[in-house]
């Protein structure tokens, strides 16, 4: 489980514990968290700026990718849950990619209707990029947004990115955000 960032390895295996913030709990997928996710991911509601929502099978794809760079590098999407509470109601967190040629970290977050205008994308937000700038310093971390997606705008402004660049991204013109 090593994420090869440039000379020298760095082993992340048992980086990421689970993190919690005044409200919520957010910790690494299991496998018993498919269906949940795939719930959210093929909810129309939340996929209303995708200009090529997933179906059931292509969510379940998705999900067993989270999981295999979870197994790879020892983080990913974490699910994430009010704390106390028992629903996923949503995941936030980082993978790694290559944006222009860059390693990069992908900032991602999906949540059930049931908990939008609470806040909880800030807060699960903040709390992620405060584990990447501990544990992860020397790696971007980058937010593309669907420049028609206005609530995920003003989310990517409220952690602190700046923009960085527009361009078509998974179908869509997005605004790329860098911090």
């Amino acid at each position: 489980m090593r994420l090869i960032l440039s000379d020298p390895v760095v082993s992340l295996a048992d980086v990421f514990t689970d993190i919690e913030t005044d409200r919520l709990l957010l910790r690494p997928l299991h496998e018993a968290d498919r269906q949940a996710m795939v719930d959210i991911h093929t909810d129309p509601r939340t996929n209303r700026f995708n200009p090529a929502p997933p179906g059931v099978t292509e969510a379940s794809e998705m999900f067993s990718g989270w999981l295999a760079h979870w197994a790879e590098h020892g983080f990913g999407y974490p699910a994430v849950f009010e704390r106390g509470g028992t629903e996923l109601i949503g995941m936030c967190g980082v993978r790694l990619r290559e944006f222009h040629g860059e390693k990069v970290l992908n900032l991602g977050y999906r949540f059930r209707p049931s908990a939008w205008g609470k806040g909880y994308a800030v807060e699960a937000g903040q709390a992620v990029l405060e584990w990447c700038a501990r544990e992860l310093p020397s790696v971007p971390v980058l937010a593309s947004v669907s420049i028609a997606n206005k609530p995920s705008l003003r989310v990517a402004e409220r952690l602190g990115f700046t923009e960085y660049t527009e361009e078509m991204y998974d179908g869509a013109m997005s605004r790329h955000y860098r911090r």
